[in-house]
């Protein structure tokens, strides 16, 4: 390992890292089953195999196991957001608490009950099926990096962390305060999804890969599915497409794909660990608009992403958007400033990823085609955990009975639509410069609060 210090010279740090997710260079990753050729049919087909199209597959099999479920996916189970975020299983449906006070302040509590019930529920699965899956709840630690920040985190109340009490935990010059929150765990999030699969074949779900779905067309009662292969009858569909095409036409404008771009060190010899007294398994991640996100993996990296959350004019999605030479250097910069005693260390992979990003910052739910197709959408970074919520949103949806799920407010309301373009770029780059300005001055400007009396926003 070098021992040459990097933080001036990322370009130096980042030289052997290659460009793949971490979580997807894995020897053990399955071989892609394969794709489906000629007439099928089944009662459920769900389109997506992330973690929101496992998850409704699984649930699926699970409510009623006589329903004969198919998944199509385009690419590889969890080659895109399932595969490439860092983690980070929240119990939150709603983006936070204040997000979810200020949208639905008369059923937060029970929504905050119900991210509490689902993240146990799976754990619960993880348990029950023995998912191998490095399953960790240790909690998230948020951190404060800027004076006015500190207020946030609740100073007079219990769990809080002054600048001591924090640096005990994880020792950076840049934490002023902290809290550490319960209500996270930590997952790899690509062994989850294979996992999932397996579980989900094993209860008779039939699965195919490389299988993309290119139009959708109702025939009396079911819907066709047609593939460059197949053409698939169905009797009810699940979108589970998020960021990718949904088939829905209009459905576009109510997400816009934005690329968050990550880094994964050098595993940690036990004196580095020791220089940064990170010993709990919490994840970190801080107070800012544009915030870190950060994580030890379970061979000693660190996984280091967000800050940097990019639009690609035209809601564009391209794999040459993965790179991006100043995000990585601006992302290593911040790693070193943040901690300083590993400046030896290098970097061993890069990657970036799609977060299916909505107005409302949490997801949206549907139903169309007279009933029998269901979507969700708009999960804006916290997937991983509130999929497993949308999958039985959407099996409630499409039952047409009026459930405890259904008659939240937060699952009848759709959020307010992205306008076209350039309408779009022009907003998000004037609200991500307004954003940046407000964690180095903690005042909020005329367009941000403009945007708070609209309910709209942006984030990652």
């Amino acid at each position: 390992m070098s021992t040459e210090p990097y933080p001036n010279e990322p370009a130096a740090a980042l030289s052997e890292a290659e460009q793949v997710p971490l979580w997807l260079d894995d020897p053990g990753r399955p071989a892609p089953r394969p794709s489906f050729n000629g007439e099928l049919s089944a009662d459920l087909v769900v389109v997506g195999g992330g973690f929101t199209g496992l998850w409704t597959a699984l649930r699926a099999k699970e409510r009623d196991p006589d329903r004969d479920v198919l998944l199509l996916e385009g690419d590889r189970l969890a080659e895109h957001a399932s595969g490439r975020n860092g983690g980070f299983c929240s119990a939150s449906l709603t983006h936070g608490e204040a997000n979810g006070r200020e949208r639905w302040p008369e059923e937060y509590e029970t929504l905050h009950r119900l991210g509490r019930r689902n993240l146990d529920e799976i754990a619960e699965t993880v348990e029950r099926y023995g998912i191998e899956c490095d399953f960790t709840r240790g909690g998230a630690l948020i951190v404060a990096t800027h004076a006015h920040e500190i207020a946030g985190l609740k100073p007079d109340s219990p769990g809080f962390l002054d600048r001591e009490a924090v640096r005990r935990l994880v020792d950076s010059p840049t934490y002023l305060a902290g809290r550490l929150e319960d209500d996270t765990a930590l997952v790899n999030p690509a062994r989850l999804a294979w996992e999932l699969a397996r579980v989900a074949e094993g209860l008779g779900v039939r699965i195919a890969e490389r299988t993309p779905v290119v139009r959708m067309d109702d025939r009396g009662d079911a819907v066709e599915l047609h593939t460059p292969q197949a053409r698939v009858r169905a009797r009810q569909v699940v979108l589970a497409t998020n960021a990718f095409t949904s088939l829905l036409g209009m459905r576009k404008y109510s997400v816009v794909p934005v690329y968050d771009y990550v880094l994964a060190t050098q595993p940690l010899t036990p004196a580095q660990l020791q220089s940064i007294g990170w010993e709990q398994p919490f994840g970190i991640s801080d107070c800012g608009n544009q915030f870190h996100y950060y994580r030890r993996t379970p061979d000693n990296r660190i996984l280091w992403g967000g800050y940097d959350a990019i639009y690609h004019y035209g809601r564009s999605i391209k794999p040459e958007h993965e790179h991006r030479p100043s995000t990585y250097h601006l992302l290593a910069r911040h790693f070193y400033e943040t901690f300083p005693q590993l400046s030896g260390i290098g970097f061993t992979h890069r990657w970036a990823g799609v977060i299916d990003t909505s107005t409302r910052f949490c997801a949206f739910y549907g139903l169309a085609r007279k009933g029998r197709v269901a979507y969700t959408a708009g999960f804006t970074g916290l997937g991983v955990g509130a999929s497993r919520f949308a999958a039985d949103v959407m099996l409630d949806l499409l039952s047409g009975e009026s459930t405890d799920l259904t008659r939240l407010r937060m699952v009848r309301q759709k959020g307010i639509p992205f306008p076209p373009e350039p309408l779009t770029w022009t907003g998000i780059q004037l609200t991500r410069w307004s954003m940046a300005r407000e964690d180095r001055t903690g005042r909020r400007n005329l367009w941000l609060r403009t945007l708070d009396r609209l309910g709209l926003g942006f984030d990652s």
